[in-house]
């Protein structure tokens, strides 16, 4: 069962449709929108809502617990990152850790995470 807590959220604008991105790790691009977080790197934080169309309020979690959705295999405790769809996945060598995962989860599952990004792993393990 997944759930979410104290979270901080902030709203942005949306940098396209958005509406199957729901507890999808999302950045902001150079044009001040929110777009799905790349293969590894930093994220601001995860999609709470579905945003139809660009332009349209995208509230995000950028600190608490959240729920993702996941694009592989996670362990309870173990580090995720995002993969590039902005989907949750076991953390690897050098990806930017974006959090913790509270719930073991497979392919498809929406578990809860801590999120707070911090540097990237020196191994897979971090």
């Amino acid at each position: 069962m997944s759930f979410s807590q104290n979270m901080q959220i902030v709203d942005f604008e949306a940098g396209a449709d958005l509406s199957a991105k729901q507890y999808y790790f999302v950045d902001v691009s150079s044009d001040g929108q929110v777009d799905p977080a790349g293969d590894g790197l930093f994220a601001i934080g995860v999609l709470q809502n579905t945003p139809a169309a660009a332009g349209r309020a995208a509230s995000v979690c950028v600190g608490g617990i959240t729920k993702v959705s996941c694009a592989g295999t996670i362990t309870k405790g173990n580090p995720v990152a995002s993969d590039t769809n902005g989907q949750a996945v076991a953390c690897a060598t050098n990806d930017v850790i974006l959090g913790e995962a509270l719930e073991t989860g497979a392919s498809g599952n929406v578990i809860a995470i801590l999120f707070h990004p911090r540097a990237k792993a020196a191994s897979a393990t971090a």
